[in-house]
């Protein structure tokens, strides 16, 4: 049995809590949040799904003071920003306990932030443990399973990905994420502050790239809102005609002035169809589509289980989806 230590208590923290609950093979044993109203509470009390045993605190020093072995690994589903997280790693890492977390800057930050991703793989070899960035995307769907079905190419000239989803089913902070019921002006707003967007997109075009061992001279991104034509009301929110349902992402890998690596992101409450697809032009030439794509909060919580194992496995350092042994299921 491996004992799970979670960091962080928000939408996605609970869900991968309960699933963690449905294995026979892992299990939580404490939880870390900051939010006042959690700490002292039983995991219980805040779903009866979950342990009346395990309980959240405020701190990893006291989690760790309390718990009678130390944890195996730590998951933490708390910010997107790596520079925000490298503390929170610390505080697991000196401990000797590996780290997964759904950080989408964690994807692979070798290349837009050089000096955090030294930084952290110093940190976590200073303490002899891994840490990963994973989750469905960035981190399997457009950069871990295109550089995965490369495997059967002679060559390869480029390599478009799309994943179009409808976004209604999905967590309310991922709705707020993409902008969904924003007026245009707002929309804009947020997006010039930089709080407005899918995070991960570039990491994953440079995860790829570094698979398929591609040196890129430059790579570009666009983003616009997706426009509602009509009035949208869901069970969590209203959308008014002209207002934003969505984001729309597009990011372009170039070598040699050529497009080698194209992606395609777009997230909208009340898309009409949602797929992912993975079109490779080499020898052989062929596109994959998963019709109705993948749903993002439950392949994330998902992932991030069962990169466990890999995880154990992994040398000291700063590890991606792409330098890790190869993660299973998990029952």
């Amino acid at each position: 049995m491996k004992n799970i230590l979670q960091i962080g208590l928000g939408p996605l923290g609970i869900q991968i809590a309960k699933y963690i609950a449905q294995k026979s093979t892992v299990q939580t044993i404490a939880v870390v949040d900051i939010n006042k109203n959690l700490i002292g509470k039983a995991l219980y009390e805040i779903s009866t799904e979950l342990s009346k045993k395990v309980f959240v605190y405020g701190s990893v020093n006291e989690a760790i003071e309390q718990l009678p072995e130390k944890p195996n690994v730590a998951i933490i589903t708390t910010v997107s920003s790596l520079e925000r997280l490298i503390p929170q790693i610390e505080e697991v890492a000196r401990f000797g306990i590996p780290v997964i977390s759904t950080c989408e800057e964690l994807s692979y930050p070798w290349h837009l932030q050089p000096e955090l991703s030294k930084k952290l793989d110093n940190l976590c070899k200073q303490y002899n443990t891994a840490c990963l960035g994973t989750g469905v995307n960035p981190g399997f769907l457009m950069d871990y399973l295109p550089s995965v079905m490369s495997s059967v190419c002679k060559d390869i000239k480029e390599i478009t990905i799309e994943r179009i989803q409808d976004a209604t089913p999905r967590r309310i902070p991922f709705q707020k994420k993409i902008g969904a019921g924003l007026s245009l002006e707002a929309f804009k707003e947020k997006e010039s502050k930089g709080t407005l967007r899918h995070v991960g997109l570039q990491e994953s075009i440079y995860l790829l790239a570094d698979s398929l061992k591609i040196k890129l001279d430059q790579v570009t991104e666009e983003l616009q809102p997706v426009i509602s034509e009509n009035d949208i009301q869901t069970k969590d929110i209203q959308i008014e005609k002209g207002d934003a349902r969505g984001v729309e992402q597009i990011a372009y890998g170039y070598q040699k002035g050529k497009c080698k690596i194209k992606m395609h992101f777009k997230a909208a409450i009340g898309e009409e169809r949602s797929y992912d697809k993975i079109m490779i032009k080499g020898t052989p030439s062929f596109s994959s589509e998963i019709d109705g794509g993948i749903n993002g909060d439950i392949a994330t919580c998902a992932i991030t289980i069962n990169c466990i194992k890999s995880v154990l496995k992994a040398p000291a350092g700063l590890q991606t989806m792409a330098d890790i042994g190869v993660p299973g299921y998990i029952n």
